[in-house]
């Protein structure tokens, strides 16, 4: 019994002396952080002190007005419309990030072909091939425009496919890609809902612009001065809310639309120019329409949840 209790007492002193030398070396660590942040303390402290002086500023002072709950949505559909409007712009000039924006990009490009039982007559890539040659011209179809890029340099945008194609010679686009994305733009693209949810979204931010905001008023009862925010106008609140629905519902339908037309018309046009032909969908399209449904479908959701609870506390007033 005693020696276990001396081989206890050992352990015990061992990792009692391995705790000490790691708090050593943890001591050694933070004596020489100190003195790297040393000199940057007194800026710490300072940006500290700003801080909260500026937060005794706006809530205190009042210098910035009280950020209300329909500000919050009224910044969302901004935010929306913002991506929406990109969304529209993409491949529509030559400015810098404008051509990255693409429903669907095809280019020359040589791989070894795909073979399948259903094919007719597989040799056909041989040809296609011979016909491509060196082409390595790229096209991109936006909602109003198409970016041409024939060499790989920079990128050749317009709403007119004539006047690309006439700066374009045989060699560089020999199976007319820039044709076939004009006759996607012009058959299948239909960007006139989301121009429309657009315009209801504006609508709906001006209606929450007419909400009343936080303001002070005096108690008759104290006479000190109360923040209070009287309640929106039921009418237009749920005018609002409908627009913003239907909105939602056109983006809804638009973004659904472009990803099957898109993917559909990538996936045919590669498996016509089977070994010489690559096509893709546009991610930032993609991303840029399904986050603007998102932020619009949150902004329905919160005017809802917002005219719910003022007739829940109308009825509680009222009771």
């Amino acid at each position: 019994m005693q020696n276990f209790l001396q081989r206890q007492r050992d352990i015990l002193r061992k990792h009692v002396a391995e705790l000490r030398k790691y708090a050593a070396v943890l001591r050694k660590y933070v004596a020489a952080a100190k003195k790297k942040l040393a000199p940057f303390k007194n800026f710490i402290v300072r940006a500290f002190e700003l801080s909260k002086k500026f937060a005794k500023c706006v809530w205190y002072k009042g210098f910035l007005p009280f950020l209300g709950y329909h500000h919050i949505l009224m910044i969302l559909i901004a935010v929306a419309i913002i991506l929406l409007s990109l969304l529209l712009a993409g491949c529509s000039s030559t400015s810098p990030l404008i051509p990255g924006i693409f429903l669907i990009s095809m280019y020359y490009k040589s791989y070894t072909p795909s073979y399948d039982p259903s094919q007719v007559d597989p040799g056909v890539t041989a040809a296609i091939a011979n016909i491509v040659g060196n082409a390595i011209l790229e096209v991109r179809v936006g909602y109003f425009g198409i970016c041409v890029n024939p060499n790989g340099g920079d990128f050749l945008c317009s709403n007119n496919a004539t006047a690309l194609a006439e700066q374009i010679n045989v060699d560089q686009d020999p199976l007319n890609l820039i044709w076939v994305a004009s006759t996607f733009k012009d058959s299948i693209v239909f960007p006139y809902l989301l121009i429309v949810a657009i315009i209801l979204a504006f609508i709906t931010f001006i209606l929450l612009a007419t909400f009343p905001g936080w303001h002070q008023e005096e108690d008759a009862t104290t006479g000190s001065d109360v923040d209070v925010k009287p309640f929106p106008s039921r009418p237009v609140s749920q005018v609002a809310l409908a627009l913003i629905f239907i909105s939602s519902i056109f983006v809804l339908v638009s973004v659904l639309w472009q990803h099957t037309a898109s993917v559909a018309a990538a996936t045919v046009s590669q498996d016509l120019g089977n070994g010489s032909i690559k096509s893709g969908v546009g991610t930032a399209s993609m991303v840029l329409g399904w986050f603007g449904f998102v932020l619009l479908i949150i902004v329905t959701i919160g005017l809802l949840v917002m005219i719910l609870s003022i007739i829940v506390l109308d009825k509680l007033t009222d009771g």
